[in-house]
C-alpha cells in the first residue's frame, strides 16, 4: 500500500533536485527536471524562500542555502581543478588526437562536464559543456562511482533510471558494481559503444591533495580508431590523469610541480 502524501514527496523531491545542483536553477529548469506543473513548481519553491530553505536571486534562479553559501569554495576549488588540468588536457589531445574532457560528479551522483578539448580530426566526438549526463553507462561515471562512498552510490542505483541508450548498455545494477574493484585496480574505465554509438569512452580519476578522488580525465574516441589503439590511449589517458593529480598536490606522484594552495 503507497502511503506517501503527494505534496509531501514533492517538497521532498524538490529538495533533493537542488542539493544536486551545482549552480542555482531556473523555475523551467526544475519543471523539466521533476515534471511538476509550473504553477505547482513555482508554489513550492516559493515557500522554500518563505520558510528560508532556499534563496531566489536576482536572476530569479533558486538555490538552497546551504548551496549558496558552500558556493564561493566550490568555484575556488573547480577553478584550482582547471587551471592544474587544462594544459595537460590539451597535451593529450595532441598526443591522442582525441578529445579529452574533465568531469565531476553532482551531489545525486550525475556527471557534469566542465572543460574540454576538442580533437581537430573531421569525424571526432564532441559534446556539450555543463550539460549532466548518465553515470551508469559512461567510463566518467563509472570511474567516479566507482570511488564515491557505497552508500551513495547504492542512493544513485536506487533512484537512477537505468535505460539501455544504446543496444550494448549494461542496465544491471549488480553488474555494473561489479566492474568497480577491476575499475579501482586498474585504474581505468571503459564504455565501449555504451553511451553513444560509434563512440567509445575511457576515465582515469583525479586525486586530490587529501587522497580522494575528486574528479575524471575522459577521452572520448571514434569508436572505429579505438580497437587497434586501445593499451596505448589507455596508458596516455593515466598518465595524463596522474600527472594532473601531482599538480593538485596527490602524495602519489611527487614528480610533478604542485600548483601553490588556495
Amino acid at each position: 500500500m503507497n502511503t506517501e502524501v503527494k505534496s509531501a514527496a514533492r517538497v521532498l523531491d524538490l529538495l533533493e533536485y537542488l542539493a544536486g545542483c551545482s549552480e542555482p536553477v531556473k523555475l523551467k529548469e526544475i519543471v523539466a527536471a521533476l515534471g511538476f506543473p509550473k504553477s505547482s513548481a513555482h508554489a513550492l519553491a516559493q515557500t522554500l524562500v518563505s520558510r528560508g530553505y532556499a534563496i531566489q536571486d536576482a536572476t530569479e534562479r533558486y538555490v538552497l542555502v546551504h548551496a549558496s553559501r558552500h558556493q564561493s569554495a566550490s568555484r575556488a576549488l573547480e577553478a584550482r581543478l582547471l587551471s592544474a588540468a587544462h594544459p595537460i588536457m590539451e597535451q593529450l589531445r595532441d598526443e591522442t588526437g582525441e578529445t579529452v574532457m574533465l568531469a565531476v560528479l553532482t551531489a545525486r551522483g550525475d556527471c557534469r562536464r566542465i572543460a574540454k578539448c576538442v580533437s581537430r580530426q573531421a569525424v571526432r566526438y564532441d559534446i556539450e559543456l555543463d550539460g549532466l549526463s548518465d553515470s551508469y553507462c559512461s567510463a566518467t561515471g563509472r570511474v567516479l562511482l566507482a570511488h564515491w562512498d557505497p552508500a551513495l552510490t547504492d542512493g544513485y542505483f536506487a533512484r537512477a533510471n537505468l535505460i539501455p541508450r544504446t543496444p550494448k548498455t549494461v542496465t544491471d545494477p549488480d553488474a555494473i558494481r561489479g566492474m568497480f574493484e577491476t575499475i579501482r585496480a586498474e585504474g581505468i574505465a571503459v564504455s565501449d559503444e555504451e553511451h553513444v554509438t560509434g563512440s567509445t569512452g575511457l576515465a582515469a580519476p583525479i586525486w586530490g591533495r587529501e587522497g580522494k578522488v575528486i574528479a575524471a580525465l575522459n577521452l572520448g574516441v571514434v569508436t572505429l580508431r579505438y580497437h587497434s589503439r586501445a593499451s596505448e590511449l589507455a596508458d596516455l589517458l593515466k598518465d595524463g590523469a596522474n600527472r594532473i593529480s601531482a599538480r593538485l598536490g596527490h602524495k602519489g606522484y611527487p614528480d610533478q610541480p604542485v600548483l601553490p594552495p588556495l
